[in-house]
């Protein structure tokens, strides 16, 4: 059983195998160099074939490095042709096995032509070339490069080399490369070729990886099952050149390792794809920005052998009598060319799109500008035309000046300072070339002119100072303060700026801004430039006057009114004009009524100044209260209430004022307070009033002072009893009202020297308590 099972799967096996090899390209590396370009890459009865050689692996002994390939039913770009590889090549056939070093050998030598071109040291070369003659002016043929180079971060580092280089035999001439980019001198490689790599870690380190360029041109990394075994390659390529019909050329193509053996690469040229062609060149449209320029015309030429045939046609319809290996064209349309060469087997065409440019539509121009001092020559900036130009034809791209014909129809010496152009001569003559995005031009005559417009003197402009600081500098409205007067009568289509200085007018620099702030104080001279368009119409200077206005005494005021009375408000004499706030038109204004008041007076020269009174009320004093504060020696003070609006002072005598309605130590005696209105509205005065105490001490000796200790003007209290004691609280005396003291005696006997204590207790509810001395 186990004996069938072995034949089942080997059955099986071999059944599988050609489906599984159908998925990659097949090699075959047995055709001659010969048969390689004959019978596969040429095949155009349009070239003949001369000196096929291939030169490869020289060390395997049993395979070629260059071979036929078919892409045997896989999804491979070419259905056939030639691969050229740095290896055997039957090692370019799929699938694809990562992390192939590759084969090769350093005894494997390179190719000096490709060293040259690419500036590499190749080894591992291998090389197809063949001489040809083409009948028409034309080669090109397809290819694609495939490298194992892309992988890690190799693209960013190595590169293997392969050129297709062309020079017409017998010439000294460098070979020149058809393996490069599109409209470029940009090599094809895995290193000029390539998508984003990013950073990779090896053993020997981290290395950064490196970013795209030239992706477009990259088809993408390959899998294990792709018909090819190789890593990556780019997309379908095109090698192509102008050759001269009938001369012989030689072309080599060749691939080769850079320095090191390993990680080899590949390049696919298509069968049949080696083609000869006429070339009538690229199209003239609007859409590669290169058209014909409006009556112009184009001369479209095959560059072949002008004893040919040919037969041209312009959109489908040929053209009766065009016979002639070139055509000149002078409408647009799509024209196409056809031959038969050499034989009647080879026939040759191409096909050319012809658009031409819109015409420039430029007039003749004239430039007025104004002249300082009456020799007719003066400073022109000639690029002002330009703005009218483009607004009549936005085409335009750049417009360039002239001093003769001549030069303006080649461009050469174009006048190098049009911006500030000093004419030579009174109205001369001058040429601008138009030229739009096209470099089609059209040149026309620029006449210079003077103009000989005068406008009358103008009267000066002047202004107040504005600012807080009357400094004579203040800011012009020019636009407002100025061009009125300056442009009244003068046509309405005229246009006004200023500047500094007349030469600054002249050539229309450092132009003043609306808002202009004197620069010189006072009085200053600026210049007025009125244009009409682009010319100048005249310029002018005009005088600008600052006028200040600073009086004294126009500091804001306050100022105090009396409840019921009124107070004059007042600036000085001798003023133009006066307006206050009321109404009133005088320099002095009765106001009656606490407020803000303000008075405005004005010059003779029409500046003004204002000033503010701040009118605030005020009143007598009304009296409401005295708060004593007595019995306390040194701390006896005095506080006088009142209500009023006023703003006060206060005095106990009538003669000093303090602005504190509080009087502290104050001695027993008696008082009158007094209110003061600081604004002169009057002083209120209280009553009499008293500041009471007790004596410190008492000395009953009988020299007649201080014999007896009593309460001094104790009339002024209410009823009391007032207790003495000794400082053992013992009881000595008690006294009524308006007593006569105590005399130091108890019981009729003298007491010692000594402090003693009392008692005074009021009637309305007050106890006063404190000590004084018995002296002896």
């Amino acid at each position: 059983m186990r004996h069938y099972q072995s034949i089942f799967i080997i059955v099986f096996l071999f059944l599988s195998i050609p489906e599984v090899q159908s998925q990659y390209i097949t090699i075959d590396d047995q055709l001659t160099a010969s048969k390689l370009v004959t019978d596969v890459l040429v095949n155009s009865p349009c070239v003949s074939i001369s000196g096929s050689t291939a030169v490869g692996d020289t060390l395997s002994g049993i395979s070629k490095s260059f071979a036929y390939f078919n892409a045997n039913g896989t999804t491979f770009p070419f259905k056939e042709g030639v691969v050229l590889s740095t290896a055997r090549a039957v090692n370019s056939s799929g699938p694809y096995t990562p992390n192939n070093r590759g084969e090769g050998d350093k005894k494997w030598k390179g190719d000096a032509d490709l060293d040259v071109a690419l500036g590499i040291s190749s080894i591992n070369a291998t090389v197809l070339e063949f001489d040809f003659i083409a009948l028409t002016n034309t080669v090109s043929f397809n290819y694609l490069f495939a490298s194992n180079e892309y992988q890690s971060y190799f693209p960013c580092s190595f590169s293997d080399g392969f050129a297709f280089l062309i020079k017409e035999v017998g010439s000294t001439d460098p070979y020149k490369n058809l393996a490069v980019l599109p409209n470029s001198n940009t090599i094809v490689s895995s290193q000029n070729v390539r998508p984003l790599i990013k950073p990779v870690s090896t053993t020997q380190g981290v290395f950064p990886g490196c970013p795209a360029l030239n992706e477009n041109y990259f088809s993408g990394f390959n899998s294990q099952n792709n018909p090819i075994n190789y890593a990556g390659q780019t997309v379908v390529l095109n090698a192509s050149t102008n050759v001269i019909a009938g001369k012989t050329y030689h072309i080599k193509l060749v691939i080769a390792d850079d320095r090191e053996q390993f990680f080899d690469s590949a390049v696919f040229v298509e069968a049949g794809s080696f083609k000869v062609s006429i070339d009538l060149g690229q199209d003239y449209s609007l859409a590669n920005n290169n058209p014909v320029c409006f009556g112009e015309k184009v001369v479209l030429d095959t560059k072949l052998s002008p004893t040919s045939t040919f037969k041209w046609s312009k959109d489908g319809i040929v053209i009766p009598g065009a016979n002639q290996y070139f055509y000149e064209v002078s409408s647009s349309g799509n024209y196409k060319v056809s031959t038969v060469l050499g034989s009647s087997s080879c026939e040759a065409s191409d096909e050319i799109k012809v658009e031409f440019s819109i015409p420039l539509t430029v007039n003749d121009q004239n430039l007025v500008q104004c002249d300082d001092n009456g020799d007719g020559i003066s400073i022109f900036n000639l690029t002002k035309i330009e703005n009218e130009l483009q607004q009549n034809d936005t085409s335009i791209a750049t417009v360039s000046y002239y001093e003769n014909l001549a030069d303006a129809e080649a461009k050469t010496n174009a006048i190098s300072n049009p911006n500030s152009y000093i004419n030579k001569a009174p109205a001369p003559l001058l040429y601008f070339r138009t030229e739009n995005k096209f470099a089609c031009y059209a040149v026309r005559q620029l006449q210079l002119l003077i103009s000989n417009t005068l406008i009358s003197a103008q009267a000066v402009v002047q202004i107040c100072d504005s600012d807080a600081v009357q400094d004579g500098f203040s800011s012009f409205d020019l636009n407002a303060q100025v061009s009125p007067q300056l442009l009244s009568g003068l046509p309405s289509n005229l246009e006004v700026g200023y500047y500094l200085t007349e030469n600054d007018a002249i050539i229309e620099r450092n132009a003043l801004p609306n808002n202009f702030i004197n620069t010189v104080e006072n009085k200053q001279s600026i210049f007025a430039r009125i244009i009409n368009g682009s010319d100048c119409y005249d310029i002018t200077p005009i005088q600008l006057l600052v006028n200040t206005f600073d009086p004294v005494n126009f500091e804001q005021e306050t100022k105090y009114i009396c409840s019921g009375s009124s107070i004059d408000l007042s600036v000085a004499d001798g003023f133009a004009s006066y307006l206050w706030n009321t109404g009133a038109t005088q320099a002095k204004n009765a106001v009656t009524a606490p407020g803000t008041y303000s008075v405005t007076v004005t010059n003779l020269n029409g500046c003004s100044k204002s000033k503010t009174f701040i009118v605030q009320p005020s009143q007598v004093a009304t009296l409401t209260n005295i708060t004593i504060k007595d019995f306390a020696g040194s701390s006896n003070n005095v506080t006088v209430e009142y209500s009023g609006s006023g703003s006060y002072d206060f005095s106990l005598d009538g003669d000093l004022y303090q602005d504190e309605a509080t009087f502290t130590n104050l001695t027993p005696n008696k008082y009158i307070a007094y209110v003061r209105d600081k604004n002169g509205c009057g002083t209120s005065v209280s009553n009499t009033f008293y500041v009471l105490d007790y004596p410190r001490f008492f000395t009953p000796n009988g020299d007649g002072y201080n014999d007896v200790w009593r309460i001094e003007n104790d009339n002024y209290l209410p009823d009391y009893h007032l207790s003495v004691f000794d400082r053992y609280g013992k009881l000595l005396k008690q006294m009524p009202k308006n007593n006569l003291g105590w005399n130091g005696l108890f019981a009729g006997k003298q007491l010692p020297a000594d402090d003693y204590w009392f008692t005074l207790q009021l009637n309305d509810g007050r106890m006063i308590k404190g000590h004084f001395s018995l002296k002896r």
